[in-house]
């Protein structure tokens, strides 16, 4: 019997789910998980259901941890934007150093800004969370784990959910991206989850250790351009204060991501950075990644409210 493969956040959640999307793809290869879910609910008996072993534990309790990973190799790693990721990761990364893990795929996110020396300087960083995540990569690598980071930047879903909101009623939708010509690095939480299965489910191990995963860097007017050509619609961009923003989806998000996303948003609006994309999704799965405008047609009738 092949020894499972612990697959944290594998209950899913509103937005990017990639968890509950690799517990799916290795599912549909035949292979062992262990699903880390947080609470046995209707999500884990559907992943019990794919033939997964469900199991419910805390990721900021070592002993839930050290029983998670009894049996384990291979792990992906994977924590809500909430307080505790760098309590949950130096958990993770101890426990999977005492177990003898072969690696972990850990779901970081973008670091090598413009004008910064080095993947992971941390005296520029756009967030708060962002410098967590850095000092997490760190913590994987000095526990010398074999650790893997994907280095994301927002996901195609987290857009869904800004534009969803006000889009249906009123056509129009009210963000704090200035005038248009931000540059936003995007990619799709299904890509970034295939990337991380492939490597879970490859029989050798990662040449490199960094993976920087940015699918389009389109500017705010390229990313509207898209969403009206999939919902076949105008659709009014309306700039706002981050005050303004932040009042209007502080009983959405926990402070923790309302202080990440409000920094992020005022780091691509007034920054200038700009980005290049990357060819990881196609170099690791054999797959062309996913376009922001494919993303927008497959969701139109969740983001409208109306069939297309």
């Amino acid at each position: 019997m092949p020894h499972p493969i612990l697959v944290t956040g594998a209950a899913g959640g509103a937005q990017g789910s990639t968890g509950r999307v690799i517990t799916t793809l290795l599912r549909e290869q035949g292979l062992p998980v262990r699903a880390f879910v947080h609470r046995h609910d209707h999500r884990s008996e559907e992943l019990r259901a794919l033939g997964a072993e469900v199991f419910a534990g805390d990721l900021l309790d070592p002993a839930s941890v050290q029983k998670a990973m009894e049996g384990v190799k291979r792990a992906y790693f994977t924590y809500p934007v909430k307080d505790g990721l760098l309590e949950a990761a130096t958990i993770f990364a101890a426990m999977a150093r005492d177990a003898g893990l072969e690696f972990v795929v850990n779901n970081s996110q973008l670091q090598r800004l413009p004008g910064e020396p080095g993947f992971r300087d941390l005296c520029q960083v756009p967030s708060f969370r962002n410098l967590q995540h850095r000092l997490a990569d760190r913590i994987f690598d000095w526990a010398e784990v074999s650790a893997v980071h994907l280095q994301t930047p927002p996901y195609y879903e987290n857009v869904r959910v800004l534009v969803s909101a006000t889009l249906a009623e009123k056509d129009a939708v009210f963000l704090p991206w200035g005038a248009g010509d931000a540059v936003l690095p995007l990619t799709g939480a299904e890509d970034v989850a295939r990337v991380a299965a492939t490597l879970l489910s490859s029989p050798g191990l990662p040449s490199t250790n960094v993976l920087p995963l940015v699918s389009e860097a389109p500017t705010v007017k390229q990313i509207f351009a898209a969403l009206e050509k999939a919902i076949g619609r105008p659709v009014r961009y309306v700039p706002i204060t981050d005050e303004q923003w932040a009042d209007a989806v502080k009983s959405r998000l926990n402070p923790h991501a309302l202080d990440h996303l409000s920094h992020l948003w005022r780091y691509f609006r007034e920054s200038g950075a700009e980005f290049k994309t990357t060819d990881t999704v196609r170099k690791v799965t054999g797959r062309k990644p996913q376009s922001l405008e494919e993303f927008f047609r497959l969701n139109a009738t969740r983001m409208t409210g109306a069939a297309q």
